[in-house]
Protein backbone atom coordinates (compact mmCIF):
# COMPACT_ATOMS: atom_id res chain seq x y z
CA UNK A 1 0.00 0.00 0.00
CA UNK A 2 1.43 3.62 -0.95
CA UNK A 3 0.58 6.62 1.25
CA UNK A 4 1.31 10.17 -0.38
CA UNK A 5 1.61 13.02 1.79
CA UNK A 6 1.66 16.50 0.29
CA UNK A 7 5.15 18.17 1.32
CA UNK A 8 2.75 20.93 2.14
CA UNK A 9 0.55 19.37 4.76
CA UNK A 10 4.07 17.78 6.00
CA UNK A 11 5.59 20.50 6.58
CA UNK A 12 2.49 22.11 8.16
CA UNK A 13 2.29 18.98 10.72
CA UNK A 14 5.58 19.58 11.48
CA UNK A 15 5.55 23.65 12.36
CA UNK A 16 2.68 22.67 14.29
CA UNK A 17 4.27 20.29 16.33
CA UNK A 18 7.18 22.14 16.81
CA UNK A 19 4.93 25.06 18.10
CA UNK A 20 2.59 23.39 20.34
CA UNK A 21 5.71 21.92 21.96
CA UNK A 22 7.56 24.76 22.82
CA UNK A 23 10.22 24.41 20.24
CA UNK A 24 8.97 26.71 17.73
CA UNK A 25 7.60 30.65 18.97
CA UNK A 26 4.65 31.95 17.20
CA UNK A 27 6.11 35.19 15.87
CA UNK A 28 9.34 33.70 13.90
CA UNK A 29 6.95 31.06 12.63
CA UNK A 30 4.79 33.82 11.77
CA UNK A 31 7.75 35.38 9.73
CA UNK A 32 8.87 32.16 8.51
CA UNK A 33 5.78 31.60 6.34
CA UNK A 34 5.47 35.59 5.82
CA UNK A 35 9.29 34.97 3.76
CA UNK A 36 8.33 31.68 2.30
CA UNK A 37 5.15 33.31 0.04
CA UNK A 38 7.19 36.54 -0.12
CA UNK A 39 9.71 34.37 -1.92
CA UNK A 40 7.29 32.47 -3.84
CA UNK A 41 6.56 34.78 -6.34
CA UNK A 42 10.51 35.21 -7.17
CA UNK A 43 12.50 33.56 -9.48
CA UNK A 44 13.87 31.18 -7.31
CA UNK A 45 10.59 29.41 -6.68
CA UNK A 46 10.88 27.40 -9.71
CA UNK A 47 14.50 26.01 -8.65
CA UNK A 48 13.37 25.58 -4.84
CA UNK A 49 10.45 23.24 -6.71
CA UNK A 50 12.42 21.70 -8.57
CA UNK A 51 14.73 20.61 -5.80
CA UNK A 52 11.85 19.55 -3.50
CA UNK A 53 10.68 16.98 -6.10
CA UNK A 54 13.91 15.67 -6.53
CA UNK A 55 14.41 15.03 -3.01
CA UNK A 56 10.93 13.76 -2.87
CA UNK A 57 11.63 11.50 -5.85
CA UNK A 58 14.87 10.36 -4.02
CA UNK A 59 12.97 9.54 -0.75
CA UNK A 60 10.46 7.74 -2.41
CA UNK A 61 12.84 5.26 -4.43
CA UNK A 62 13.96 4.14 -1.54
Amino acid sequence: MVITISATLLLGIIIFLLWRFGYQRLWPGIATALFGFSIASTGAAPGITHTLESISGWVSSL
